[in-house]
């Protein structure tokens, strides 16, 4: 399953509009940065690696859609002002923002608009080989971690729609398998938007791997009655104190913990960030209609307000393991940091 890559006929983006399915699998073609920025912002393309790839192509579209226009610092400025534009659509996950600053910073190293648009694509498409890289490196160390025979509990989507193809969280699972082990997959529904129900699910299904959704608020007492040998999960943005992963994550690593059941993080590098801490990320909000309406019917009275965010966060005292494409990690991961801060571009 492919996510998103490039057109190279049509100099366009080709990605999985994720919102349709798993009804129906459609395919969104784009030129333009503000269309792009309309499907991040509306969730058709999703998930910490995908936005990274797709942040990196937004500022190819950028510089392919001024190259004729403007030259200069007048073309710097304007694909400047796209990338901050692209940023702004999901302030939580730092993929984004990783993707754009990587390719924007290449492409404004060259002296015309035309050498910046080739520049720009390279860049973007050694992202996109990348990811697929990295994810199967995190796959294989991941699997390692898991029993021969298990049950693996997941929330939200960290597979092959959250990235090029095959996935981070997932991407364990899907390793595991090739590996030979026997493993099952509880996957929470993960309200509002149900992207364990619409889109993990259909994943493994794909895939031929057992799973079965559950209601979020049921993991905790699966849990106690020893129906979970294991729950990993992907993320956002990791700070040197918390993962930032989907809404619900925090109370699936509290309920895992008081269990004693290994609770693991599946991201690539790129996911952390030790710029600041929790106290500096912007959660998300989203709209109201996600929680007030579903397929058209009115669930809450007019007038009732609704707290949704999209993200929470996870104390690393609570998360067991980091599977990261350069090994694990585990608390106090002061390894781990060391290597990000020194090794990241």
């Amino acid at each position: 399953m492919r996510t998103i890559t490039w057109d190279t006929g049509a100099q366009g983006l080709i990605y999985i509009n994720q919102t349709r399915l798993p009804a129906e699998r459609a395919t969104v073609e784009t030129h333009s940065v503000t269309r792009l920025a309309d499907g991040i912002r509306q969730l058709e393309v999703r998930g910490a690696p995908a936005l990274g790839v797709a942040g990196g192509y937004g500022v190819v579209l950028s510089c392919l859609s001024h190259r004729k226009e403007v030259a200069g610092q007048a073309f710097r400025d304007a694909v400047e002002m796209d990338a901050e534009y692209l940023r702004a659509t999901r302030p939580t996950a730092v993929n984004l923002g990783w993707g754009i600053d990587r390719v924007l910073q290449t492409a404004m190293r060259e002296e015309t608009p035309a050498a910046a648009c080739d520049a720009a694509l390279r860049e973007a498409q050694a992202i996109e080989a990348e990811d697929i890289t990295l994810c199967h490196r995190i796959g294989e160390y991941g699997a390692a971690l898991l029993p021969d025979t298990c049950t693996v509990l997941t929330h939200c989507n960290a597979g092959a729609l959250a990235c090029v193809e095959w996935g981070t969280a997932l991407g364990v699972i899907r390793s595991a398998v090739e590996a030979g082990k026997r493993v099952s997959v509880l996957s929470c529904e993960t309200r509002p938007l149900n992207q364990g129900s619409r889109l993990t699910a259909y994943e493994l299904q794909a895939d031929g791997i057992p799973v079965k959704t559950i209601p979020d608020s049921a993991a905790a007492h699966l849990m106690r009655r020893g129906m979970i040998d294991a729950v990993v999960v992907g993320a956002d943005r990791i700070t040197p104190d918390a993962v930032f992963n989907k809404v619900g994550t925090y109370m699936h690593a509290i309920c895992a913990h008081h269990h004693s059941i290994p609770f693991y993080v599946a991201a690539p590098y790129s996911t952390l960030d030790t710029s600041g801490t929790e106290a500096d990320v912007t959660i998300e909000e989203r709209a109201r209609d996600e929680l007030a309406v579903c397929g058209g019917r009115q669930l809450m009275p007019d007038g009732v307000g609704t707290v949704n965010p999209a993200f929470d966060a996870t104390p690393l005292s609570l998360v067991t393991a980091i599977i990261t494409d350069r090994g694990v990690f585990r608390y106090p991961y002061g390894e781990l940091t060391g290597m990000y801060s020194k090794d990241r571009t």
